[in-house]
């Protein structure tokens, strides 16, 4: 069979047991035919670049890494709603319309998925443009983002050139599955599946994109034809919209009763907790398409169209105790005990009280019966207490005076502590001193090790957790100094566990001064401020000379943070964390780039994925012999680097007539070969 054949057979034949395995569920191969198909193909497209398909299944596992995202102009405003917080304002809009266009008029009533909104293009039935709202006008070209998302067809049944507007969305099981796995990395959690899901479409490396179990309902046709002319209202164009592949909302009612449309509310409410995804509210939109212009639109929003926003559920519950929680930074956080409730979804046993202001704000004591909430519908939170049914004896809570993990002396947070961007500075905050508090140790390891920093794979805090419980490690140089056997006899850790440990902590020492910097988790400095400060100085021990005038030299660096860096580095406990690390052959100095001029005048565009280097690698390979990159191929471009699963920019390139080069031909020019 000759090449070409073999790979659109192999793109026909996957196809057909995704839509099997990801629409139907109902697959009719293993994983490992599946698996071992996908990686035929993926090779093939690699040696002949000639064959590339935008509609490929491969073109959803993500490519190179972007520098920036392209603003692309919406052809239709995305437009956001006038909100209404209850049941008079919405009849009252109801009323309104019927006045203007008829006491017929019938409205579509729908959820209203919290997520991301976007546009998807379609010219001749193949996706050529995904992009976020933005600013209604101007939004973000996200296009290799949005095709990891496997709801969302790549080509269409039907030739069409269509633009519809979706909401990207996290499912509540993808969400838990992301913030687990942040946990146990040490890093932030996300505060909602909404922020989650922003994030994710907004990263510049579209494999990451991939990882997050993103998905999407379309809930509206903006431009282009449908070739349809009996569609004449927004539930027929849903249904056409369905017909071509898109995944869109079920729960959709239509109706002119007014009546009719708040029960349908009340019942999405009610509904809502047993959903797989988040719905903030419900719109309701007039259904003639015909209605809709002669309505028209206000100045940021149409007229023809309104969200109901769901009010925060509430419930009653006892404040068993208050606890505190000692986090990475040393900050102490009161967390209210509760007698467990079912509170939106999920039973709730613990919610923040945020800080002793508050608490003595709202008077909230122990034993108390409070009303909870979840804030944003996520966070649960204490709203208040119920004063009247407190018991007589009880009395004033106060955070304690020392810290409860180790004893230490605690500190305020004020005024002259407070750097702007800064997330855990709050205002008031109690924060333990002591850098060897083992509430804090746990979580400042896993810090160290964590994909921003030292990026060691498999070290997440529960393995930090168990090598703390077995003693093997007291601080974070200790990792460096672990054996193969030792993590063997760990719980739940075999041979090939502990290989790959061992090698992955062995690759991170090579890191980068920078990514050493950062891992320390000087208060204050972030991976910006670690990378200015690597830049600056050169080396670890250049730190440990450094004054705070010569720390404030740097751009945007201010005394607060040259005096956290300086106090750091005054620590004995920093000089044997760094000597350990040194002597384990941790690369404590920045790498100097040797520059050439080869590539002097010369732009290069990189796209796909490259074999054993990635984009940063390629890049500084090109600055470093006089070269520019660009994140878009022009008639200026010189150079298009193509690997693996290159993308629109090949097309573009062949099109322009732009020189394309694989790996082998670039590691030739840079004299490497």
């Amino acid at each position: 069979m000759e090449i070409k054949e073999r790979i659109q057979k192999l793109r026909a034949t996957i196809k057909y047991h995704s839509k099997r395995y990801y629409e139907n569920d109902a697959p009719e191969i293993s994983d490992f035919e599946y698996d071992k198909m996908f990686e035929e193909l993926k090779t093939l497209e690699a040696q002949y670049p000639e064959y590339y398909d935008p509609t490929s299944p491969t073109q959803r596992v993500g490519g190179m890494a972007l520098d920036k995202f392209e603003k692309v102009k919406h052809e239709v405003r995305m437009g956001s709603l006038t909100d209404v917080f209850d049941f008079d304002a919405l009849r009252a809009f109801v009323r309104h319309v019927k006045s203007e266009v008829g006491e017929d008029t019938e409205f579509s009533v729908e959820p209203k998925i919290d997520g991301l909104s976007v546009s998807l293009k379609y010219e001749n039935g193949i996706l050529t443009v995904g992009a976020t709202r933005g600013d209604g006008i101007t939004g973000e070209d996200v296009t290799a983002n949005i095709k990891t998302i496997r709801s969302i067809p790549l080509e269409l049944d039907s030739p069409l050139n269509i633009t519809v507007r979706g909401e990207v969305y996290m499912p509540r099981a993808s969400f838990e599955k992301l913030n687990k796995i942040k946990e146990e990395n040490g890093e932030t959690l996300w505060a909602n599946p909404r922020n989650a899901a922003a994030g994710s479409l907004r990263q510049l490396d579209s494999k990451e994109t991939a990882k997050r179990g993103l998905d999407i309902f379309v809930f509206n046709y903006q431009a282009g034809s449908l070739e349809d002319d009996t569609i004449e209202t927004h539930a027929q164009t849903i249904n056409k919209i369905k017909s071509l592949g898109f995944n869109t909302i079920s729960m959709l009612t239509v109706t002119s009763d007014e009546d009719k449309i708040v029960n349908a509310i009340k019942d999405l409410g009610e509904r809502r907790p047993s959903l797989s995804y988040d719905i903030d509210g419900v719109v309701i939109k007039v259904n003639s398409l015909e209605k809709r212009k002669e309505m028209g639109e206000g100045t940021s929003t149409p007229k023809w169209a309104v969200a109901y926003k769901f009010p925060p559920e509430q419930k009653v519950t006892k404040l068993l105790d208050i606890l505190i929680q000692v986090g990475r930074t040393g900050v102490l956080t009161p967390l209210a005990e509760l007698e467990p409730v079912k509170l939106a979804g999920t039973t709730v046993s613990r919610a923040t009280l945020h800080n002793i202001d508050i608490i003595r704000e709202k008077d909230i004591r122990i034993g108390d019966t409070v009303i909870v909430q979840k804030a944003g519908d996520i966070i649960p939170e204490v709203v208040g207490s119920i004063s009247k049914d407190r018991d007589e004896n009880s009395t004033p809570y106060e955070m304690p005076s020392v810290c409860p993990s180790c004893g230490g002396e605690l500190h305020y947070d004020d005024a002259d502590d407070f750097l702007e961007d800064e997330e855990d500075f709050t205002l008031g905050a109690l924060r333990c001193t002591n850098p060897s508090c083992p509430a804090q140790l746990e979580r400042n390891i896993t810090h160290f090790a964590s994909k921003k920093a030292m990026n060691i794979d498999g070290m997440g805090g529960k393995m930090v957790k168990l090598l703390l419980d077995n003693q093997l490690i007291s601080d974070a140089s200790d990792i460096y100094y672990l054996k193969k056997e030792q993590i063997e006899a760990l719980d739940r850790m075999g041979e090939k566990s502990a290989s790959n440990l061992i090698g992955a902590i062995e690759t991170s020492k090579s890191a980068g001064l920078a990514r050493v910097i950062y891992s320390l988790g000087i208060r204050h400095i972030g991976e910006v401020a670690s990378a200015e400060l690597a830049s600056k100085f050169g080396s670890i021990e250049a730190l440990f000379e450094a004054t705070e005038e010569q720390i404030c030299e740097i751009e945007d660096f201010g005394l607060i943070m040259a005096k956290s860096v300086v106090d750091f580095f005054k620590r004995a406990s920093t000089r044997e964390i760094i000597n350990k690390l040194k002597d384990a052959g941790v690369v404590t100095e920045e790498t100097v780039i040797e520059r050439t001029s080869e590539f002097e005048g010369l732009t290069f565009v990189l796209t796909g994925t490259l074999e054993n280097m990635t984009r940063d690698e390629a890049s500084d390979m090109i600055k470093a012999r006089g070269g520019k990159t660009s994140s878009s191929v022009s008639k200026n471009t010189d150079y298009v680097l193509a690997g693996e699963s290159a993308g629109s920019k090949l097309t573009k390139a062949q099109a322009l007539g732009v020189k394309i080069i694989d790996k082998e031909e670039f590691l030739k020019m840079c004299g490497e070969k």
